[in-house]
């Protein structure tokens, strides 16, 4: 792992943040591809995996994201936390706004329960931007910290930008499966269902590399644009990823895999970050 930071060390923070956000979108294809390998995925078993995923999105929004963001602040007591307070809110409102408007569909609900404006779009598409939703966010997390690691930021490191990348990948591999079986049972034919999985997280780049830049442009924004990232993945992870991990009798399973992703990103963040 050390080789790997290294290298990062070596590049444009810019290129650091397409080339971690681009293997996160790799490890979303890999999860999708599964769909060629098998035929169908057992229930229990992508609710454990949603758990997961959301484990990882909590433990990386406090510390990789909400963490540094309070520690880089001026300040004492409330005026050192409000930068990341403020920039948290804004995260959770900009999904929130994104939820109201672009039509979607979560994992387990039925098409009569698809949020975000009315539309005549086909089930598929609307649990394809469900999924894009959720990467939005994690490409903006893992860029602004490639970012803040440019502006010479002391709290932002190379590792930590690249556990995040770590993490956020592993936590991509469900995602990806999550959405290409759902897709297949659909009766799209195997090689769509994984085309749809994949490219639910082309996002994810283009997010990354936008949150480099902006904050090496606006240096002072960095404590905002962490906790706003990290406001935004707690959102999707309260109202999207724990919701449909409960739509069946495994919710043990799921609360289960929670703590193990929680606990996996804690130990990469705080051991190797």
């Amino acid at each position: 792992m050390q080789s790997v930071i290294a290298f990062f060390e070596t590049l444009n923070p810019v290129w650091g943040a397409l080339i971690a956000t681009t293997f996160t979108w790799f490890v979303t294809g890999l999860g999708a591809g599964l769909v060629f390998f098998i035929k169908d995925l057992n229930r229990k078993v992508l609710d454990g995996m949603l758990g997961f995923t959301g484990g990882v999105m909590i433990a990386a929004s406090f510390w990789s994201l909400l963490a540094p963001a309070i520690e880089m602040s001026h300040g004492d007591g409330f005026a050192k936390a409000m930068p990341a307070a403020i920039g948290f809110a804004l995260g959770a409102l900009f999904l929130y706004g994104l939820d109201q408007l672009l039509p979607h569909l979560h994992i387990n609900f039925p098409k009569a329960r698809a949020e975000g404006i009315q539309t005549t779009w086909h089930r598929q598409t609307l649990l394809v931007l469900a999924i894009t939703l959720h990467n939005i966010p994690e490409g903006l997390a893992v860029g602004v910290l490639f970012g803040g690691v440019a502006a010479g930021i002391p709290e932002a490191t190379i590792g930590g930008a690249v556990m995040l990348a770590v993490g956020i990948g592993l936590q991509n591999f469900p995602e990806g499966m999550a959405i290409s079986f759902p897709l297949r049972r659909t009766g799209l034919s195997r090689f769509r269902s994984f085309w749809y999985g994949q490219m639910s997280a082309v996002v994810e780049p283009v997010a990354g590399v936008i949150g480099a830049l902006l904050v090496m442009q606006i240096q002072p924004i960095l404590p905002y644009a962490l906790a706003f990232a990290a406001g935004a993945m707690i959102y999707v992870v309260i109202e999207e990823v724990v919701p449909e991990t409960q739509q069946d009798r495994s919710t043990d399973i799921a609360t289960l895999g929670f703590i193990g992703g929680f606990i996996l990103m804690m130990l990469l963040d705080v051991g190797l970050g």
